[in-house]
């Protein structure tokens, strides 16, 4: 910012408590919130299970607006009256109306595109800056999660997020395809948000065992997906290879039958220490079959350095960001992950060439650039 110019405001409207909860899409706001506060006023309301009011969450104040129980005769009622998704029905929130007009911010930012839906209803709809940082396409969430009404909502789901698009100032989006998406549809101003995480300690990949680790929570069916998958191959990648080891890491889904662990197998659930642990890993598998929007398992390995054997579904966009090959078929996939376990020098050439790249993005403050041009280019 030059010198004694007035920081514009931003207020952040999200659909969890930053300060709460945890996942993918909240440690992404997080950064976003943290980037942004570099060069403009922030402030945040989020939609939360803890008690409603004004906290401070480091350098930005936060505005917790009760997150109420669905109401499904209300719900269904709202759907059928305006012919919206579920989704976008279901966060349209009037204390959310009433805080986004206290806030009276320069610019608005909605962290997933059903969280404007209460902003199109506000008094600052056409007074400020309106921006959209849609994470990932809900219709990709409810296609893959709730089954057959899932599908019957992707058509109401895809509508509401153009139309939100459509009505903003500018778009953000965390896959490079999503972006392309909406401005083949006339949204323009739709961009690719190519944010990276910070660098951490880089994990001294030469000296690991041969270990590979898979990551996810599998209540997200195509995470789910991914275990069975590396389940299927990992015979085949561990055959003839002495003290190889796949370790799982995040819940399991509720609902799933327990499988048959061949040998080399662990399953972890969760750990204490996350980075520690990853830093005896060999390489991160993803054999993700439907991908989509944040894909912070990939960012995780890239700030620490840790080679990545992933499909195209699992990296996407960030192949070419982070100079990843991707690796779809069975035999492509398995003689990476055995190319790793078997050469440790290979990996930690690959893992460092990872870090260094990762971190020159944040040397050279691309992130944060990101962050600024999204909110229209007002501060820096």
């Amino acid at each position: 910012m030059n010198a004694g110019r007035v920081k514009p405001t931003v207020c952040f409207l999200l659909s969890k408590d930053p300060a709460a909860d945890h996942g993918g899409d909240v440690e992404l706001s997080r950064l976003v919130l943290e980037l942004a506060a570099q060069d403009f006023e922030v402030s945040a309301i989020c939609l939360s299970r803890e008690p409603a009011g004004r906290l401070d969450f480091g350098p930005v104040p936060l505005v917790r607006v009760d997150k109420a129980g669905v109401q499904p005769l209300r719900l269904l009622l709202d759907v059928a009256r305006t012919g919206r998704s579920l989704v976008h029905a279901r966060f349209d929130n009037d204390d959310l109306v009433a805080a986004i007009d206290a806030a009276g911010a320069d610019i608005y930012v909605a962290e997933h595109s059903y969280m404007a839906e209460s902003f199109l209803r506000s008094s600052r709809l056409g007074k400020s800056r309106f921006v959209v940082n849609t994470h990932v396409s809900e219709s990709l969430v409810w296609r893959a999660t709730r089954g057959v009404l899932g599908r019957l909502q992707v058509g109401r789901l895809l509508r509401d997020e153009l139309r939100v698009a459509r009505a903003a100032d500018a778009v953000g989006t965390f896959d490079a395809e999503e972006a392309e998406f909406y401005r083949a549809r006339g949204v323009r101003n739709a961009r690719w948000m190519d944010i990276t995480l910070p660098p951490a300690e880089q994990v001294a990949v030469a000296s690991t065992p041969r270990r590979l680790v898979l990551m996810g929570t599998r209540d997200w069916p195509p995470n789910q997906e991914a275990f069975e998958e590396a389940l299927r191959l990992w015979p085949r990648i561990a055959e003839g290879i002495d003290g190889a080891e796949l370790c799982v890491i995040g819940a399991k889904a509720a609902k799933a039958p327990e499988p048959e662990y061949p040998a080399g197998v662990r399953d972890l659930g969760f750990v204490d220490d996350l980075p520690a642990f990853l830093g005896t890993c060999r390489a991160m598998i993803a054999p993700i079959r439907t991908g989509g929007g944040v894909r912070v398992k990939i960012l995780d390995a890239a700030r620490m350095g840790l080679p990545v054997v992933g499909t195209s579904a699992a990296v996407g966009s960030l192949g070419d960001l982070l100079g990843l090959g991707v690796f779809d078929g069975d035999a492509a996939f398995i003689e990476q992950c055995r190319k790793y376990l078997l050469d440790s020098a290979g990996a930690a050439e690959a893992g460092d060439r990872l870090y260094r790249l990762n971190e020159g993005y944040w040397r050279d403050r691309r992130p944060h650039r990101a962050v600024t041009d999204l909110l229209g280019g007002c501060g820096g």
